[in-house]
C-alpha cells in the first residue's frame, strides 16, 4: 500500500488529480512540459487516465494540442473501446471542467505535479543505471541521467504557430461588463471586458467621478463584486453616492431616508467593496496587495474602480511627471490582466478640456501615453449652459473594440448621480442638427459650435453692458 502512495497522485486526492488534467487541456505549454515525464499511470481514476491519453494521442498524431471544442468530438466518437461506466465518467468530468471558470491554486498544482513525476523519472532511471554499471561505460550511463534530469524542464517559448493553431479559431471570452448606456454597450461589445482598461477624461468638476460610480453601481445591479478605490473623496461619500444612484434618492435627502435605501440595497445582486487611500499615498503595488487579500479570502473581484489614476503614488520616481504617469496607467493596465476583470479609472484634463463642447484625446493631462494602453477612452464635456440644464456630451476618443469618434448627448443630474443618454433627435440635444452620432469627431464639434453660437453672441452681449462680471464659458 506504501509504495502504491508513491506512485500515483492517490496521496492529493481526486480534486488535485482532476484539476491536473484540466491543465493539461487549458495549458499547452505545460502539457509539453510535464507529458515528458508523465505516466498515465500515475492517476489514480481510470477516467482520468482515458482523458489524458486521448490528449496525447491527439498531440502525437496531429501535431497540435487539442481544443476543448476538438476534445468535446474526441470524447463523443473516441471512446468505443471503453466501457459505458468509463464513457460516462469521461463524458461528466468534462462537463465539470468546461464549467468551471478558474481552478484555484493552479501554480502550486503544476509545480507538485511535475515535481513528482520528474522524481519518479528519475527513480526510474537511476534504477536502469544501476544494472548498468557492470556492462556499459561511464559516459553512457552519465548521458541516461542527464537525460532524465533535462526531462519536464520549462518549454514555453510562446505561442507556437502550429502546436498551438486551433488556439487562433477559439472564440475569446471577454465577459463584458455593461455600462448600461445601449449605445456604448452596442460599439463596444457590451462594454469593457477581462483585463481590459476604460479611461474616463473630464475636466474638473466635469463630473468623472460621477461616471466612475455610475459604471460601478451599473455592475453592482448585475450582480458582479466591484471594488472601488477612492484616493479623493472618503469612502462613506463613496457610499452614499452609490446610495443615490442605486435608489435615484437626491444624496441632499439621503439622510430622511434610510430605511427605504437598506431595504433596496439589501436586494441588490452584487457586492461592492469601497477602499479609501489617502491622495498619492497608494501605488498600483498598493492596489494589487489588497486585491490579493481579497482574493485569498475566497472574493472574485468581477470589476475594479479607482477614482482615479492620477492620484496614485508611481511605483518608481521618474524625473518627469508625464513617464510616472505613464508607468501608473500601464501598472493599470496590468492589474486588470492579472486579476482577469476590467478597470475603469479617470484622468484630468488639461487647461484646454475647461471650457470645450467636445473634449479629445489632445486635452488629457500630462502624459499623453495614457491613451496607448486604454481599451476603451470616453471624454466627458459640459459647459456652463450644460450644468444648469443638467446635459452633457460623452464622446467616444478610443475604442478598442469598434468605431470611435462618436458624440452621445446625455443627460446629467449631480444630484442622484443619474447618468442616462439621449436620443440625438430631441429638442433638448444640441448635437440635434440632422442627427450627428454618425458623424467625424470634426464635424461634430463644428456642429456644436454652431449650435452655441447664439448663446455665446447673447453672453457677449450681457459682459459689454457690465464687463466685471464676465463669466468663463
Amino acid at each position: 500500500m506504501s509504495e502504491q502512495k508513491q506512485v500515483n497522485f492517490a496521496q492529493y486526492g481526486k480534486s488535485f488529480q482532476e484539476d491536473l488534467c484540466s491543465l493539461i487541456l487549458d495549458d499547452r505549454p505545460f502539457a509539453d512540459q510535464i507529458l515528458e515525464v508523465f505516466d498515465p499511470n500515475f492517476l489514480e481514476l481510470k477516467y482520468l487516465r482515458v482523458f489524458v491519453e486521448k490528449i496525447a494521442e491527439h498531440r502525437t498524431k496531429y501535431k497540435i494540442h487539442p481544443s476543448r471544442k476538438t476534445m468535446v468530438t474526441i470524447i463523443k466518437s473516441g471512446l468505443n473501446e471503453e466501457n459505458d461506466a468509463t464513457k460516462r465518467q469521461v463524458v461528466d468530468f468534462v462537463a465539470r471542467v468546461f464549467a468551471k471558470e478558474e481552478i484555484e491554486g493552479a501554480e502550486f498544482i503544476k509545480d507538485t505535479s511535475l515535481d513528482f513525476c520528474k522524481k519518479q523519472k528519475l527513480k526510474e532511471v537511476m534504477i536502469k543505471s544501476a544494472k548498468l554499471i557492470n556492462s556499459s561505460s561511464f559516459d553512457e550511463i552519465s548521458k541516461l541521467i542527464s537525460d532524465a534530469i533535462r526531462l519536464g524542464a520549462s518549454s514555453d517559448f510562446g505561442y507556437d504557430y502550429l502546436k498551438d493553431f486551433e488556439r487562433r479559431f477559439e472564440i475569446k471570452a471577454r465577459n463584458p461588463v455593461s455600462t448600461a448606456w445601449g449605445e456604448i454597450d452596442q460599439i463596444t461589445g457590451g462594454g469593457v471586458g477581462n483585463g481590459e482598461l476604460g479611461v474616463v477624461i473630464a475636466p474638473t468638476g466635469a463630473g468623472k467621478s460621477m461616471v466612475l460610480v455610475h459604471l460601478g453601481s451599473e455592475a453592482v445591479k448585475q450582480g458582479k463584486t466591484v471594488v472601488h478605490y477612492t484616493l479623493e473623496l472618503s469612502d462613506t461619500t463613496i457610499a452614499q453616492r452609490y446610495d443615490s444612484c442605486i435608489t435615484q434618492i437626491p444624496l441632499s435627502e439621503l439622510m430622511d431616508h434610510k430605511d427605504l435605501i437598506r431595504e433596496t440595497v439589501e436586494d441588490v445582486k452584487g457586492a461592492l467593496i469601497i477602499k479609501e487611500y489617502p491622495t498619492k499615498s497608494a501605488s498600483v503595488n498598493t492596489l494589487h496587495s489588497h486585491l490579493e487579500r481579497l482574493r485569498a479570502k475566497g472574493t472574485k473581484v468581477d470589476m475594479v474602480v479607482v477614482d482615479y489614476g492620477d492620484l496614485l503614488k508611481p511605483v518608481t520616481r521618474e524625473k518627469e511627471k508625464r513617464n510616472e504617469l505613464e508607468s501608473i496607467y500601464e501598472g493599470l493596465r496590468g492589474l486588470a490582466q492579472e486579476f482577469h476583470c476590467p478597470v475603469w479609472t479617470a484622468s484630468q484634463t488639461n487647461r484646454s478640456g475647461l471650457n470645450a463642447e467636445v473634449i479629445t484625446i489632445e486635452s488629457i493631462s500630462e502624459a499623453f501615453s495614457k491613451c496607448f494602453v486604454a481599451d476603451l477612452i470616453l471624454t466627458v464635456s459640459r459647459t456652463v449652459e450644460d450644468k444648469q440644464n443638467n446635459t452633457g456630451r460623452i464622446f467616444v476618443a478610443k475604442n478598442r473594440f469598434g468605431p470611435d469618434g462618436l458624440v452621445f448627448p446625455v443627460n446629467m443630474h449631480t444630484r442622484n448621480v443619474s447618468i442616462t443618454m439621449r436620443p440625438p433627435n430631441t429638442n433638448q440635444d444640441p448635437l440635434s442638427l440632422g442627427g450627428t452620432t454618425n458623424l467625424t469627431a470634426k464635424d461634430q464639434a463644428l456642429r456644436i459650435k454652431e449650435k452655441y453660437k447664439k448663446f455665446r453672441q447673447s453672453i457677449r452681449a450681457k459682459t459689454t453692458e457690465n464687463p466685471q462680471n464676465e463669466p468663463s464659458i
